[in-house]
C-alpha cells in the first residue's frame, strides 16, 4: 500500500498515519533499517509532514517524479524544489542539507583511501564530486609525503582566474595540512576539460609560488564529463 491508494469509498490519499504502523516510514526505518527503505520513503522522512490535501509520502513521490529520479536531486536548486505544491522553504533546505552532506560523506570516504600514483587517480576520487557541478570550482588535492590524499579544500568557485584564485589561499591550505605536495583540480561544466589560456597561465603562476614555499605542485587535472586532462601528461607542466 503506497500514499496513492485510497480509502474505501473515500476519495482522499492515504495519509501517513492511515498506513499500517510497519510501512510508516520512520516506524519502517527504526524496524528494517535505512536499507531497507524505498527512496521516496527516506524523503518523506527529511518533508517530516505533508499538507491536508497530501501526505508527506506523497509529496516525496512528486518531488521524485520532478527530479527525474534521485540523479536528479545532485545539481536541483532550491528554487526547482520549491516548485512541487506543498514543499516550502524549510523543507527544501532539509533536502539541499541532505544531499550535500551525502555528497560529503562520499568524498571523505574516498579520499581517506586514496593514494594518488597517476592523473587517472585524481580523476576517480574527484568525477563524483563534480558530476553534478554547474559551477567551475577549484580546489587543492594535497598530499603527504607518501602521496597519501590529507585533503581536498575547494580553494574557489567561480570563473578561473588569478584573481579569484590566489596562491596565499590555496598555500595557506596546504601549509595548515602539513602537505608535502599539491595536485590543482578543477571542474569545467561544459564537459570539455580542454585548458584555457587562462588556464595555463594561473597554473604556471601557482607552480612557480610552490617552488618558492618548496611544496611542488605535481599536477593539474581538468575534469569533463567523464574525461580529464592533466598537464603533466599533455607536458604543460
Amino acid at each position: 500500500m503506497t500514499a496513492r491508494a485510497l480509502v474505501e469509498g473515500s476519495s482522499h490519499p492515504l495519509m501517513i498515519k492511515e498506513l499500517p504502523s510497519d510501512e510508516r516510514p520512520r516506524e519502517k526505518m527504526k524496524d528494517r533499517g535505512a536499507a531497507a527503505m524505498a527512496n521516496s520513503e527516506l524523503i518523506a522522512i527529511l518533508l517530516r509532514t505533508g499538507n491536508p490535501a497530501e501526505s508527506a509520502l506523497r509529496l516525496a513521490e512528486n518531488l521524485l517524479e520532478r527530479q527525474g529520479g534521485l540523479a536528479g536531486f545532485g545539481n536541483a536548486t532550491m528554487e526547482e524544489i520549491e516548485q512541487v505544491k506543498g514543499i516550502g522553504e524549510a523543507k527544501a533546505i532539509a533536502i539541499l542539507a541532505a544531499v550535500e552532506l551525502g555528497r560529503r560523506v562520499t568524498s571523505l570516504a574516498s579520499a581517506e583511501r586514496s593514494v594518488i600514483r597517476a592523473p587517472g587517480d585524481v580523476a576517480a576520487l574527484l568525477m563524483p564530486r563534480f558530476r553534478f557541478e554547474t559551477k567551475e570550482s577549484f580546489l587543492a588535492v594535497l598530499l603527504s609525503t607518501k602521496n597519501h590524499v590529507l585533503k581536498t579544500p575547494v580553494i574557489s568557485v567561480g570563473s578561473l582566474n588569478a584573481s579569484i584564485v590566489h596562491p596565499r589561499e590555496l598555500f595557506r591550505e596546504a601549509i595548515n595540512a602539513s602537505a608535502a605536495s599539491v595536485i590543482l583540480a578543477h571542474n569545467h561544466p561544459s564537459g570539455d576539460p580542454a585548458p584555457s589560456p587562462e588556464d595555463i597561465e594561473l597554473t604556471r603562476k601557482l607552480v612557480e609560488a610552490g617552488k618558492l614555499l618548496d611544496i611542488p605542485v605535481l599536477d593539474h587535472v581538468i575534469l569533463g564529463d567523464g574525461k580529464y586532462i592533466s598537464f603533466k601528461e599533455k607536458g604543460i607542466l
